[in-house]
């Protein structure tokens, strides 16, 4: 568990999720969120079993807690479902809007790309809204790179909005092939 000015970064808990979705919602209520609609949020029943089948699938997911309330969160899904790219995943993180600017998003960054690289994932994708000044400058400062612009793929505030894509190496990344799958006991 990491911990920063009292911010502890944690595996998430069933009981976290009524706070992730207070967080997650209102970044789709200020159209943060590209391309989702609020009656897309998920209910808390969701959350709460998409958040076990991350979790039994050693996908991290991840809190940031101050003075016992989550504060934020981080994931990671499969970046494609294709066995070829179960080694890459796309990570998503969420702030609560009275703690943004505070490094509770740098500390969900460095906690998400710890996790990820000792679960043996080579490459951490992300879409960012081009207009997210804040996340970009987040995503350089670990040394994400910009690998393409999405033009035009988000509808919001009444006009059509770009999302920057970003690609980090995890551990070797790609310069040593992934470790032979185990042997079959059968």
């Amino acid at each position: 568990m990491q911990q920063d000015h009292s911010v502890a970064i944690r595996p998430s808990r069933d009981g976290d999720v009524d706070a992730m979705l207070a967080i997650y919602r209102r970044h789709i209520r200020r159209g943060i969120e590209d391309g989702v609609d609020d009656g897309d949020t998920p209910q808390p029943d969701d959350l709460r079993e998409r958040r076990k089948n991350l979790k039994s699938r050693r996908f991290p997911h991840l809190v940031a807690v101050r003075e016992g309330v989550v504060v934020g969160y981080a994931y990671v899904v499969l970046f494609r479902k294709r066995p070829a790219y179960r080694y890459t995943v796309k990570h998503s993180i969420y702030v609560h809007h009275d703690y943004q600017g505070q490094g509770v998003g740098r500390l969900l960054m460095r906690g998400l790309i710890d996790a990820c690289a000792a679960a043996g994932f080579r490459q951490m994708i992300g879409y960012i809204a081009a207009d997210n000044l804040a996340s970009l400058a987040l995503h350089e400062r670990f040394d994400f790179v910009r690998v393409g612009l999405l033009p035009g793929i988000a509808y919001r505030y009444g006009r059509w909005a770009d999302s920057i894509m970003v690609q980090r190496s995890l551990g070797p990344g790609a310069t040593t092939p992934p470790p032979p799958p185990p042997l079959s006991t059968r």
